[in-house]
């Protein structure tokens, strides 16, 4: 199954690139195709990042700044016209995705065809934060034994209020059909992303937590000023299904699930480390 493209807009924090493209390298398999699209944020050393960066990945990656900076919203706009009708996953500049993160959206999708936007979990996903919901958890230590849990989790797709910026990957003729992102309205991605996610509801797709995948992020997305005012004003009941929806937490005893497998992922480990300090066990004849 052909992986989606990968766009990932270029940020003015040359450290959290770093560490977001180092994630990346790691965690996607060789030949994705990733776009790193820079609004003119990447100062000379996040720009000398991408260079060696470009130089040694093994992913099929393609990088492109523009000269003066025309808005987030914009420009995400733009890049994802470009991609034309092509799903599409997007990634936050301070994103921190674990392995297996974008084959598990893809099947996601193919799973469903009525799913519009997939979003993993996240330690700063808002309504699909992990392990609290709602607040800015650590990024886990152990993100090997993360993925291990990830992968039991039961495949149930619950429907979010909208995506969130951390991660996302769009249908592409889902977008398509509801107009793309509102440029003239907001400013910001993340308010962009949730007009966008509820235009694509109201003709007939889903909103959908992806339950065995996972993208770490430094921080939680933010709206421009304005942005929420219009979203408040155009989707009246967005605010309150949002805050009833951190309050009920219909998401609990999936996330506890996933906190429950975590742990029991470290006994196999904790068995074998027990062995061989223990040593070989006795054969018949030393019995």
């Amino acid at each position: 199954m052909a992986l989606p493209v990968i766009l990932l807009p270029v940020g003015v924090d040359d450290a959290a690139l770093d560490a977001c493209l180092a994630a990346l390298e790691h965690s996607t398999p060789a030949g994705t195709p990733v776009w790193l699209a820079d609004d003119a944020q990447a100062g000379p050393r996040g720009q000398a990042v991408i260079e060696h960066w470009l130089a040694h990945t093994r992913l099929q990656a393609e990088y492109t700044r523009r000269p003066r900076a025309i808005g987030e919203a914009l420009h995400l706009e733009q890049m994802l016209h470009a991609c034309g009708d092509a799903d599409v996953a997007v990634l936050a500049p301070d994103a921190l995705p674990t392995s297996g993160w974008l084959q598990q959206l893809n099947e996601c999708f193919a799973r469903d065809a009525s799913i519009a936007t997939a979003t993993p979990w996240s330690n700063a996903g808002e309504v699909v934060s992990w392990p609290r919901a709602g607040e800015l958890n650590p990024v886990p230590r152990d993100l090997q034994r993360l993925s291990q849990a990830l992968a039991a989790m039961p495949l149930l797709h619950p429907e979010l209020p909208s995506a969130v910026t951390h991660a996302v990957l769009i249908r592409g003729n889902a977008r398509r059909r509801a107009g793309g992102l509102d440029v003239e309205s907001f400013g910001s991605w993340y308010a962009a992303l949730v007009d966008l996610s509820l235009r694509m509801s109201g003709l007939g797709w889903r909103n959908v937590l992806c339950d065995n995948a996972f993208v770490g992020r430094q921080d939680e997305g933010r709206p421009a000023d304005g942005d929420m005012e219009v979203l408040a004003t155009r989707w009246p009941t967005w605010t309150t299904r949002q805050a009833s929806f951190l309050m009920d937490d219909p998401l609990h005893v999936h996330r506890q699930q996933l906190q429950q497998l975590c742990e029991q992922a470290i006994m196999p480990q904790a068995q074998r480390d027990l062995f061989e300090a223990c040593g070989p066990l006795p054969g018949p004849e030393q019995a």
